[in-house]
């Protein structure tokens, strides 16, 4: 497994669950924070629950409501049909990697892999790793995140495309603001969102362009001139508690199309494809993406499906759970792409509640 984030941490315990010798590379200690909005949808539960590693252990926030603000402050609410519930990066991924270690999985931390090579004579692959280590598998999962220098090894296509996002976070505390609602305020290029997590803490998260901090040089100046705009956004970033001094920020975020398969390594989680956030699916898929990915290794380390057959099923089921998800994500991100749509759009919605539960049901998936 190279990643040891959602996708790849659950992954590794399905894998062991499934009597299977597991070893996680990882490029961080744990616990570790990570641009995330934080939030997961309900979808997931049945599957951690499988996996014994119910959430409910960390006493997240239950969410069930959601509110949609343009630019200029107007709103709309809606129903969560699942629902979903709020848990930080920090707890959630130190939860499952915990449980890992105590089932037996094999973890390689604060190190990188370096090259991933298929040696199609002995029908393994050969991992290298940062600090000279070379390991040998018969399966690989690259769990390893949204961009990564393994993606330039892998020539993959969507690296040589430069991508115009970034993404911010703090974690803070704002009294009064309800721990079941899940807000995404819109401003100009970009939009934020702010939900309960853990404790009394809240996720604040948003994208924006690489453009708009070189407009203004700085994030706080950023923030003042742009986000600020939007009345919500200014009340949150002029009463809020910021819980750490510096944000957590992440660079070159790109929705281009992935393959779910390079190489012969199975991707998994943002490596596979990123919803756009606005969707606040991306904690879902990266989980449900590893269910796919662990039950197609499965049965190739099992004896029951060749190669060609585990690498093209699990394109297919990729492809099948999320394909349409990811382009109505990028079809509803061109929609809050500027001040002007955005308020229109909002402003539409407000009147037709019907069309807002059908944007949620198109980038959120079932229970499984």
């Amino acid at each position: 497994m190279i990643g040891g984030g959602l996708a790849g941490l659950a992954a590794a315990l399905d894998m062991t669950g499934r009597g299977h010798r597991v070893a996680v590379v990882e490029r961080k200690q744990y616990p570790f924070h990570k641009v995330c909005g934080e939030y997961v949808s309900n979808e997931v539960l049945p599957y951690l629950r499988r996996l014994h590693a119910d959430p409910a252990a960390l006493a997240p926030a239950a969410i069930g409501k959601f509110l949609l603000s343009s630019p200029g402050g107007r709103t709309l609410t809606a129903r969560l049909d699942l629902g979903g519930f709020g848990v930080s990066r920090y707890v959630l991924d130190d939860f499952l990697y915990r449980l890992a270690l105590a089932r037996g999985v094999t973890f390689y931390l604060k190190n990188t892999v370096t090259d991933v090579a298929f040696d199609a004579a002995t029908d393994q692959h050969h991992v290298t790793l940062a600090d000279g280590r070379v390991l040998t598998a018969r399966v690989v999962l690259g769990a390893y995140g949204k961009r990564t220098n393994l993606d330039r090894q892998l020539q993959r296509s969507f690296f040589a495309q430069r991508s115009p996002y970034l993404g911010v976070k703090y974690h803070l505390r704002l009294p009064g603001f309800p721990r079941d609602v899940i807000a995404l305020h819109n401003f100009a290029n970009g939009y934020a969102g702010i939900s309960a997590i853990e404790e009394d803490k809240l996720c604040f998260c948003y994208l924006t362009t690489r453009q708009n901090l070189k407009d203004h040089g700085t994030i706080p100046a950023m923030e003042a001139v742009v986000l600020s705009k939007n009345p919500r956004l200014r009340e949150i970033l002029g009463t809020a508690e910021m819980l750490y001094p510096q944000p957590e920020v992440i660079n070159e975020i790109s929705f281009a199309p992935k393959q779910p398969v390079e190489q012969h390594v199975l991707m998994c989680g943002d490596a596979a494809g990123l919803i756009t956030p606005l969707c606040g699916n991306g904690m879902a898929m990266a989980l449900h993406g590893a269910a796919l990915a662990a039950a197609a290794a499965h049965g190739f380390l099992a004896g029951t499906t060749t190669r060609a057959a585990m690498e093209g099923g699990y394109a297919r089921a990729w492809n099948a759970q999320f394909g349409s998800r990811l382009r109505m994500g990028r079809t509803v991100q061109k929609l809050f792409g500027g001040p002007v749509l955005s308020e229109l759009v909002v402003g539409g919605l407000r009147h037709w509640p019907g069309a807002v539960q059908a944007l949620m049901s198109r980038t959120h998936g079932q229970v499984f």
